[in-house]
């Protein structure tokens, strides 16, 4: 039995220590570290819990059992329970069995799915014994209609509720109202596990057990090795099916034994199949997946459920060893009949007559006497059938008969009692199950903590590989630099040309970046300011409309025209079109100005906040005049905008090209304005059609502002910002270059000082980085040791020695591999 070296008691610190100093490097902190935390938690965790998970009656318990060569778990052709069942190991004298059961309330909702499924009555009170009585007569018409309790979905489900129902009546006392009681054995009176486990297989106890815990010795069993039963995937009640999904996406778990139908079936189901997906996307399980076909037995006697399952086989589990195929039924019950004989017929009178609840009697003599018609044990049936039929047995070595004038029974006793254990042998042989039971026992024992551990390097080889380059790189690049203050002022004076010219492309960048963002509707500041421009524009024209004068307009046209006593209303149409025009203009103009003002401040404040900016106040002392530059063309831009904004404005004097076309609403209105003004000739007719003339005028003007704000304006506004922005960020980013000589004089001011920081700084950083390497060696060479006791020479992590070079943009690395 593998058990954990000494060398990895402390392999929890090691990998975490490695896993800090990722953290604390900015550039590498972004490295996934899943895969590398539940490979570990594996790898030292002191459980292996490996679940058995597949559709009800896909013969999950009856494996189990197969497996432990013990019964342990209730196992039965039709659907079986939604308990899920633990198994651990103990020593022989510390065997022991802890029940937890379901709610009343549990019970009563699984109860009312399983009557709705069947179509039986819904209002449903499990307390009721006139209610639950009726509820079983009609599960048992069901059963009757078709044909038996495990010959159809139907059928199955009605035995699952008749077990429920049963099991609620018969543990009544020992269930609580919401909370899950939880029993020990001994509370049950119970001397060992066997009268334990003897009571949870009872198919009415199971169906109301949540959980069953069985503390039991086996060598598979230890090393923290936990086997799981889980519920079908295909559970009547959605619950229970969700129960074994959960448990299957778990970090808990360990290993997943598949056990597929497909062998009786031909195919694999909808459940099945996402059953796998869910396996395969769970970090913990990795590869660690068994694939069990059970009830291969179906094949032996069907060609085409042969063909069909290899063909499965070959198609879809191509790339895994891992795949078995058993006969559960027949490899457990046939480990047990090893040790009986003719004595108790091979089993008859002790183990199947257990495992049925029947009362035991010698032989069929005496059965026949007290009056008993004794049953054929499903085992009977299967192994009559596979000595007959199968094809498995030589005829040269197996010389049997099955006689069609005995009884199951009579034919299962003569035929063992005639060949004996050899044909005992041949039967487990042919079940499968001798050789998953050696293939998951070789994994358990042998193979199981070596591969966790492999993963576990696997995962870390990666990171240790980024992190050892990281190292490396700084390593290199601070041995690199001038020690003496003299030659570090050199070089700092070799880069400021080239930091210079790298200053004035990042803010010509910025402003090209600034500039496309804003034309492309992305500047939120800029889109704001406009669309408040808009608004402004939109609830001027109202107001200026609602508050339009008819009589002032009449008034200013006969001061203008003093030897006149009337106006037409042409004349107060046109008053009219220049006081709107010129109104708006002055909106547009204010709004515009703003526009502009708010612009160039987020321009300068996004400067300020930039990388470059801080670097040549560093090289220069000042800004270079950047934002004295931006002042001065936030003003001619400003004064542009205001001239466009005016011609914009001005156009509106002027009516729209199809305000007089025939047809339109607009000159309807106009006529019919004029028909209403021609009635007399004083100002009191004009005044009577002011709302008709402000219709007038809206019909005018709204498309003419629209057009402005939707469609003209934004694109002068984008086309004048853009033609003053990019010439002043190419003519400033030259204007930073030949200021070299200005940052030479200043930068020897302050070289010295920022020198001597800096050799300071990057001794300092090499301190750093040395105690980093020192505590990535500590950890990684423990991790080494730890593999090597698990004999992965070939896995070991690399460390860094004193004498590596680095690698580098395609350079040699030398490593030393612990």
């Amino acid at each position: 039995m593998t058990q954990m070296p000494p060398q990895c008691n402390n392999l929890q610190e090691q990998v975490d220590s490695l896993l800090q100093l990722l953290r604390q490097e900015s550039s590498l902190r972004q490295q996934d570290i899943t895969a590398v935390q539940a490979s570990l938690k594996k790898a030292i965790s002191p459980e292996f819990e490996i679940v058995f998970a597949g559709a009800f009656s896909a013969g999950k318990s009856m494996l189990i059992n197969a497996l432990l060569e013990r019964e342990l778990l209730y196992s039965a052709e039709g659907h079986a329970t939604g308990t899920e069942c633990y198994i651990a190991f103990a020593e022989p004298e510390k065997e022991r069995v802890v029940l937890t059961f379901l709610s009343e309330f549990e019970i009563s909702q699984q109860a009312s799915v399983l009557c709705h499924q069947l179509g039986l009555t819904t209002e449903l009170n499990i307390n009721q014994t006139d209610v639950v009585s009726l509820l079983s007569q009609g599960c048992n018409i069901i059963i009757e209609t078709e044909g038996g309790e495990n010959k159809s979905e139907l059928a199955k489900k009605a035995k699952a509720l008749m077990l429920l129902l049963e099991g609620f009546e018969a543990n009544r006392d020992r269930i609580q109202t919401l909370e899950n009681a939880t029993y020990s054995m001994e509370q049950f009176n119970f001397s060992n596990l066997k009268e334990a486990a003897s009571y949870a297989r009872r198919g009415s106890n199971s169906a109301v057990l949540k959980r069953v815990e069985y503390y039991c010795y086996h060598p598979l069993l230890q090393d923290g090795n936990i086997i799981i039963d889980t519920p079908g995937i295909d559970a009547p009640v959605q619950r229970d099916a969700e129960l074994t999904y959960d448990k299957i996406e778990s970090p808990d778990t360990s290993a997943v034994v598949c056990v597929l139908k497909a062998a009786s079936s031909g195919e694999m189901t909808t459940e099945e199949t996402e059953l796998m997906e869910k396996t395969r996307g769970n970090p913990g399980i990795r590869d660690r997946l068994f694939y069990i076909f059970n009830r291969i037995d179906e094949t032996w006697y069907n060609t085409q459920l042969r063909q069909r399952l290899e063909n499965l086989i070959n198609s879809d589990f191509r790339d895994t060893a891992r795949v078995y195929k058993t006969s559960g039924l027949l490899g457990f019950y046939g480990s047990l009949i090893r040790g009986t004989t003719g004595r108790d017929r091979f089993g008859l009178n002790t183990i199947f007559a257990t495992s049925q609840g029947r009362v035991s009697v010698d032989d069929k003599l005496d059965s026949e006497f007290i009056g008993i018609s004794e049953e054929t044990p499903q085992f009977v049936s299967e192994f009559n059938r596979y000595c007959a039929n199968s094809g498995k047995l030589s005829p040269s070595r197996f010389r049997i008969s099955v006689n069609s004038y005995e009884t199951p029974n009579e034919n299962y006793v003569r035929i063992l009692a005639e060949q004996g254990q050899p044909l005992i042998a041949q039967l487990i042989q042919d079940s499968g199950i001798e050789d998953f039971r050696t293939a998951i026992t070789r994994y358990l024992t042998e193979e199981k903590r070596p591969q966790l551990f492999k993963n576990l390097a696997d995962d870390l080889e990666d990171l240790c590989i980024q992190l050892r380059k990281h190292y490396q790189t700084i390593q290199r690049n601070l041995d690199s630099q001038p020690r003496e203050i003299e030659a570090m002022k050199a070089q700092e004076l070799l880069r400021l040309n080239q930091e210079l010219q790298q200053v004035g492309q990042d803010f010509r960048e910025h402003i090209a970046e600034e500039v496309n963002e804003m034309i492309m509707n992305r500047c939120d500041i800029f889109d704001i300011d406009f669309r408040q421009l808009q608004s402004r524009m939109i609830r001027r024209l109202d107001e200026l409309l609602d508050g339009f004068s008819v009589e002032a307009a009449y008034g200013r046209t006969l001061r203008n025209h003093p030897r006149n006593a009337t106006a037409p209303l042409i004349a107060v149409l046109v008053e009219a079109l220049y006081y709107l025009a010129n109104q708006l203009e002055d909106i547009l103009v204010e709004a515009t100005k703003s526009l502009v003002d708010n612009y160039f401040q987020y321009l300068k404040d996004s400067v300020r906040k930039s990388e470059y900016y801080r670097l040549l106040y560093r090289l220069l002392g000042n800004d270079g005049g950047i934002e004295q530059q931006l002042e001065e063309l936030s003003k001619r831009v400003s004064d542009a905008l205001v001239n466009a904004a005016g011609v914009e404005c001005d156009r509106y004097v002027r009516e729209s090209p199809r305000f007089y076309d025939e047809g339109t609403f607009s000159i309807y209105q106009f006529r019919e304005t004029l028909q209403q003004t021609s009635q007399g000739f004083d100002c009191e007719n004009m005044v009577d059609a002011q709302p008709a003339i402000r219709q007038l005028l809206r019909l005018d003007f709204e498309p003419k502002v629209s057009r402005t704000i939707r469609q003209t304006f934004r694109q002068t506004v984008n086309q004048t910002l853009k033609e003053h922005l990019l010439p002043l960020a190419q003519k400033q980013a030259d204007d930073i270059l030949q200021k070299y000589s200005q940052a030479r004089d200043y930068l020897e001011q302050t070289l010295a000082q920022e020198a001597e920081e800096k050799i300071a700084g990057n001794l300092r950083r090499q301190a750093e980085n040395e105690q980093k390497i020192q505590e990535y060696d500590r950890a990684v060479s423990g991790i080494n040791s730890c593999l090597q006791a698990m004999k992965l020479h070939e896995h070991l992590l690399p460390v860094i020695a004193q004498n590596d070079s680095v690698s580098v943009d395609g350079e040699q690395l030398e490593s030393e591999w612990g």
